[in-house]
């Protein structure tokens, strides 16, 4: 017997998938791809909750579509594939929404505008654009559960994961530590790599950088650096966060990078100094037609200031040098043997810079990362509540101890 098929003279996958998405929901078909399967082994997929504060974009098809496909996939396995949609409704770009939207700030909340009053502005922005949203999962074909969604506002949820923080509490598998985050002194709170990547959060400026010099400590460590009783040996570190000095506990070195030691004058002071950085970097701050200026012809102001190399190591020879804390504001408040001193970093480089990184435990990941590893303690203070801050507050201004802002 021959079975007649509809001839199609223009292939219109409009039409097609128009016609495929009203068969799947006269017949509910994603609903019995689901209850059919009752008794069989489960694999459950709770959907990476989107915000609905904003419109959906072709990236959300992208990542959906990945989704999709893992769980009809397991359902043809043969399990039992639950999709449980879900809404993100909390998070920093929401609230600056809303605060942009009333023209406030977070300190008016609770003054200009009373809590409960925000928060119930908030749960209606975060769910602006859900009809977009739902448009788009019925049209892309994307099966899950939109009917008994998880929202991340509302109470329920709220309590279970209190619930599962207090269980965790309870086999003791939480702990108390650091890490270093991205903040914003404008809102006065940490920011997510996602927030980070949000539009208008980055522009191009122009900053100071500046190089710092680290007086050397004279030591039997240290000796091989040293001449005279007189000399001062210096290593200079150039960072692009002049504002993170006062919090300065350790420089970073490369183990197998060459380093120099240069015989010259210190430029404001017109002192005699010998001052240390990586030898592929010398033409940055030392100008090679100077080289042939005598070290003994130099008067103090001469616009051309002489240099001779006197010394060549590997880094790995400074690890374990110790310097004088640059700006002596406050002293760690442990391991204080510790600090200031020189490490060993992989993350240490030769494309910029002078090859020694300015090391704050508080202010950058690789610092953290390093100073943990060395035990070189953070330079912080303590609040009333035994809690250790930094050398900023949460605007981003030095706190009292570090000076006058």
């Amino acid at each position: 017997m021959t079975e007649k098929y509809r001839e199609s003279k223009e292939l219109d996958l409009a039409r097609i998938a128009d016609e495929v998405l009203a068969f799947w929901q006269q017949e509910k078909i994603f609903e019995k791809s689901v209850s059919n399967r009752e008794g069989s082994e489960s694999f459950t997929f709770y959907e990476g909750p989107p915000s609905a504060n904003g419109t959906p974009g072709i990236h959300h098809v992208m990542a959906r579509t990945v989704k999709d496909i893992f769980c009809r996939y397991k359902t043809l396995e043969g399990y039992q594939v639950k999709r449980k949609g879900g809404w993100d409704t909390h998070g920093l770009p929401v609230e600056l929404q809303v605060e942009k939207q009333l023209g406030i700030t977070k300190d008016d909340i609770g003054r200009s505008i009373s809590v409960a009053d925000y928060n119930q502005k908030c749960r209606e922005t975060v769910m602006k654009y859900k009809d977009q949203w739902d448009d788009l999962t019925q049209k892309m074909g994307y099966w899950v559960d939109l009917d008994n969604p998880y929202v991340t506002f509302d109470r329920k949820y709220v309590e279970s994961v209190w619930w599962i923080l207090k269980e965790l509490y309870k086999k003791k598998l939480l702990y108390k530590g650091y890490t270093i985050q991205p903040f914003s002194p404008a809102a006065g709170t940490g920011l997510s790599s996602h927030e980070l990547n949000l539009p208008g959060c980055y522009k191009d400026v122009k900053d100071t950088s500046i190089v710092a010099q680290f007086k050397v400590i004279r030591n039997s460590k240290s000796e091989f650096l040293f001449g005279s009783e007189s000399e001062e040996v210096r290593v200079l570190a150039w960072t692009t966060t002049p504002w993170t000095l006062p919090a300065n506990t350790a420089l970073a070195v490369g183990e197998r990078i060459d380093y120099i030691q240069v015989n010259t004058f210190n430029p404001y002071t017109h002192k005699p100094v010998k001052v240390i950085l990586a030898r592929n970097l010398l033409s940055k701050y030392f100008s090679a037609k100077n080289e042939s200026v005598k070290i003994s012809d130099y008067t103090p102001g001469d616009k051309i200031i002489p240099f001779e190399i006197t010394n060549e190591f590997r880094g790995s020879k400074l690890v374990g040098i110790h310097y004088e804390q640059l700006m002596p504001y406050l002293s760690p408040l442990y391991d204080v043997e510790n600090a200031f001193q020189i490490v060993a970093g992989d993350f240490v480089t030769t494309e910029e810079g002078t090859g020694v990184v300015h090391t704050s435990p508080t202010f950058g990941a690789d610092d953290f990362r390093v100073a943990k590893q060395h035990n070189i303690p953070p330079l912080t203070i303590k609040d009333e509540t035994g809690v250790e801050l930094p050398v900023v507050d949460r605007h981003g201004r030095f706190i009292d101890e570090i000076g006058k802002n």
